[in-house]
């Protein structure tokens, strides 16, 4: 049975289900948010997660298109030939279709059967230096920014942004980093997709330890197996990362681990969007742990890992 098929038919399947158990109105808003309905008849739910739908296609041969990003597409190259390449997609180079240019890449749910995804955003901040440095020489007033705010939290606004009901792009840059767990724990949770194909994208304000534990319960359903299976992978990917000349010499920004599990006990992370991840100059490193100063272009990106090894190590540990 050929992937397409495989696909189809365990969309069939869900929707049967649906209509025993379900109400219209939940079949509907499930319909409304299945891959196979978004994605070209591919089951591609990690791409709902990162919020860019439109900018993926369905592939041929067990692959994926997402529109064309130079840097993407360089530091893929690159990573191609590093130690990190058993953890990131494998790429396939470009490819056109419909008169658009995209970076082909590995379908990572390939393996999987109704898989579980949870997209982790890693550092302590998801803005490049210069998007801060070019947003302070003209930071206009934001009206829509003021409104993402407020939505978020309604006292987080100044008396004087209330007034004027606007805030500059570099305040709410910043700002948005201090409401998750981005600047506390070094990574924040961007969404979850569950088996049943449920989509939960609410996650801007879970910001402590606690909150973030009591996500990844959720997520795996205390599965034990499934957490030991995580914490292997992310301390491989640790360990890779350490010895990579790729990871040491780029700053890697706005880029997320890619956490899949299914019921059938497959469980696994990989490393995944480097549109912003970019190459630092020649003799330059970065540690990846020290704190960031404007400036240094520290990330923290494997101090935010460190803070996911620590958190399931101990959730391990509490389900023994």
């Amino acid at each position: 049975m050929d992937c397409y098929t495989r696909v189809i038919l365990q969309e069939i399947h869900v929707c049967c289900l649906c209509l025993q158990h379900k109400s219209w109105k939940k079949i509907k808003n499930m319909v409304h948010w299945s891959p196979f309905v978004m994605s070209f008849k591919k089951k591609y739910p990690w791409i709902q997660l990162a919020g860019h739908a439109g900018s993926f296609k369905a592939g041929a041969n067990g692959r994926i298109l997402k529109k064309h990003c130079d840097c993407e597409q360089r530091c893929l190259s690159l990573l191609m030939r590093d130690v990190l390449r058993p953890y990131v997609p494998g790429y396939h180079g470009d490819v056109e279709k419909d008169g658009q240019k995209y970076n082909q890449m590995e379908d990572l749910l390939a393996e999987f059967d109704f898989p579980c995804v949870m997209d982790c955003k890693m550092g302590v901040r998801t803005y490049l230096e210069e998007e801060l440095t070019k947003a302070r020489k003209k930071p206009s007033p934001r009206p829509d920014m003021y409104q993402k705010m407020v939505e978020v939290d309604p006292e987080a606004p100044t008396p004087e942004e209330k007034e004027q009901k606007v805030v500059t792009k570099p305040r709410y840059m910043q700002w948005r980093e201090t409401i998750s767990s981005t600047a506390t724990l070094g990574f924040r949770i961007e969404g979850v997709k569950k088996e049943d194909g449920t989509v939960n994208r609410d996650f801007k304000k879970t910001k402590t330890r606690e909150q973030v534990t009591a996500a990844f319960h959720d997520f795996v359903k205390g599965n034990k197996d499934t957490l030991n299976a995580y914490l292997s992978r992310l301390e491989e990917i640790r360990d890779t990362l350490e010895t990579s000349s790729f990871f040491k010499t780029h700053e890697v920004i706005g880029s997320s681990l890619l956490f899949v599990h299914d019921s059938k006990g497959r469980a696994k992370v990989w490393m995944i969007d480097f549109g912003k991840t970019t190459p630092l100059p020649e003799g330059q490193e970065l540690t990846h742990r020290a704190s960031w100063v404007e400036g240094n272009r520290e990330d923290g990106y494997l101090s935010g890992l460190d803070s996911l090894v620590d958190i399931i190590s101990s959730m391990v540990n509490s389900e023994t």
